[in-house]
């Protein structure tokens, strides 16, 4: 039986191009698809594509009244809690691909979807290659303590610091020994330059930058003396990136109960 797919978030950037991949896929279908924009509208022809029979929602409420299996999310940051909690509550498995969540949400989350016998998988990019980043940057966590996240964005991306660079750091603080540098509150001058410290512990400082020609870029930066280690992913102009990931997802949510972070979770 194929799995069946509400899609919301239907015409941003990624969105827009995880509707056709959904369809083209022989195991998914499209069962909703949600954009405020454009509803009422076939989602094809929203699309500028051929019309494939799913009419736009304009609330993830109205979507969930049709039967599906899996929510994907990507909307914004301001209502991805609540359409997360909101199809968790109608037993609907949720892949989160929308950034600006924190610790306390992710909690949250992930109690009301053991409680509720779903599952829930949450990643700050969904890229192959970013997930690369990530793996690569715990192996070296584990050798060289000192690490430090510069996170770079549009000009105009709402939340700070990207998904990405949130759930590096989070991920790194957890691995890393103790670091070297003085501690930010004896920094002289301007201490809020060094940056904010993200995740468990001490955290790792995260230096989001915001400016006209980035898309999304994520490097993790390690010193010792003599020498140093940069890995860095960068991200086109492309949505494509995203949907092998995404669509992985897809496939595996409903194979644990809970919330897991991360794709790299997925992999191998």
């Amino acid at each position: 039986m194929a799995i069946r797919v509400v899609m919301a978030g239907a015409t941003g950037w990624v969105g827009r191009a995880m509707i056709p991949a959904i369809a083209a896929q022989d195991d998914m279908a499209l069962a909703g698809a949600v954009a405020r924009s454009v509803a009422g509208q076939d989602s094809g022809v929203a699309l500028g594509l051929p019309a494939n029979g799913v009419t736009v929602s304009a609330s993830l409420e109205e979507a969930l009244s049709v039967p599906s299996d899996v929510v994907v999310d990507y909307t914004k940051p301001d209502v991805v809690r609540a359409n997360t909690l909101a199809a968790i509550d109608k037993g609907r498995h949720v892949v989160i691909g929308t950034s600006g969540l924190g610790a306390a949400d992710y909690a949250e989350i992930g109690k009301a979807a053991r409680d509720k016998g779903v599952g829930v998988l949450a990643a700050g990019n969904f890229s192959i290659t970013a997930t690369l980043m990530k793996r690569f940057a715990l192996m070296a966590a584990k050798y060289v303590p000192d690490v430090e996240v510069i996170d770079y964005a549009s000009a105009r991306k709402p939340d700070a610091p990207s998904g990405t660079a949130r759930e590096l750091a989070e991920a790194l603080a957890e691995v890393r020994g103790r670091s070297t540098a003085r501690p930010v509150a004896e920094v002289l001058g301007v201490p809020g330059t060094r940056g904010a410290a993200v995740g468990g512990g001490d955290g790792v400082q995260v230096h989001a930058l915001r400016l006209p020609s980035y898309i999304l870029s994520c490097e993790a930066l390690f010193g010792l003396p003599d020498e140093r280690l940069t890995i860095r992913h960068d991200a086109g102009s492309s949505a494509a990136p995203y949907v092998a990931g995404t669509l992985l997802a897809i496939r595996r949510v409903a194979e644990f109960k809970g919330l897991v972070r991360g794709l790299d979770a997925l992999m191998e």
